[in-house]
């Protein structure tokens, strides 16, 4: 639980990240009702990208800044993440970088909801903070891979689930692969997306042949690489596996990747977006 995410955010996976979220959620918002999502391991929700945590470590450098600066030259699958980015930062520069929690939320309609749970007591603080008198977010703090099971009444209809972890515990891609087949379980229909850091590959094979073990019918695994997978101690590429995925996706996500490579200048620029099952 020492993960802070302020020193990352708007980093080149954050973008990845984000932005397939806004094409997520672009494809629920095509019918007129109302959907939940329940972000799990929400973060502070909104970060200054100058805070000192943020120009620590300068990784919106490389990611976020890079896209803000060629944002004139978006393209339909991207608008959706500009256009949260431009919402937050009407005077033109880039200041405010929305995490998880805030994109989704800028993207709800009035019948939609978000409920977000963070553990970290000063993220969950500055959470709840964050959407204050806001009727339509409601903000936990609790261990978020018990909240599908908790808030099981208000996903049984139309859902997404996203489950971003810090990956701080060894066996986490073990929990992971575990808590997308107890949700799958009582919640067939919820949409999953589930968010991994690519450093180690047979890990990775490992995980997904875990999902595809455990009986999940439609899996989209989805990864952008950009750096050379030549050393497995160093971030290589940012990684989704999503359960029942939109149909639109698989060629949203097709056509998203290379905009992003191109934009952000990435040292390689390999994607991979497949069917498991």
């Amino acid at each position: 639980m020492n993960y802070r995410h302020a020193y990352h955010a708007g980093n080149i996976c954050d973008v990845v990240k984000h932005a397939t979220l806004a094409l997520i959620l672009l494809h629920l918002q095509k019918k007129d009702k109302g959907f939940t999502i329940l972000d799990t391991h929400a973060g502070c929700g909104l970060y200054d990208l100058t805070d000192p945590c943020a120009l620590k470590t300068g990784e919106a450098e490389s990611g976020a800044k890079k896209i803000w600066a060629g944002s004139k030259a978006t393209t339909a699958e991207l608008e959706p993440y500009i256009q949260a980015l431009r919402a937050l930062n009407p005077d033109g520069e880039l200041r405010h970088y929305p995490g998880s929690p805030a994109l989704a939320r800028h993207m709800l309609r009035p019948q939609d909801t978000l409920i977000a749970c963070e553990l970290h007591p000063e993220d969950a603080s500055l959470l709840r903070r964050h959407f204050h008198g806001d009727k339509q977010a409601q903000v936990h703090h609790r261990d978020g891979y018990g909240a599908p099971k908790a808030f099981l009444p208000a996903l049984k209809e139309r859902s997404l689930i996203l489950i971003d972890p810090p990956f701080e515990q060894p066996d986490e891609f073990d929990t992971l692969a575990q808590a997308a087949a107890a949700i799958h379980a009582t919640l067939p229909q919820a949409i999953v997306a589930l968010w991994y850091p690519i450093k180690e590959r047979p890990t990775i094979w490992r995980f997904h042949e875990a999902l595809i073990a455990a009986g999940l019918p439609k899996l989209l695994a989805a990864e952008f690489i950009f750096r050379p997978e030549t050393r497995h101690d160093r971030l290589n590429g940012s990684g989704f596996v999503i359960v029942n995925p939109p149909w639109t996706l698989e060629a949203g996500l097709n056509a998203l990747f290379p905009t992003l490579h191109a934009m952000l200048d990435t040292e390689e620029q390999g994607s991979m977006v497949k069917r498991l099952s």
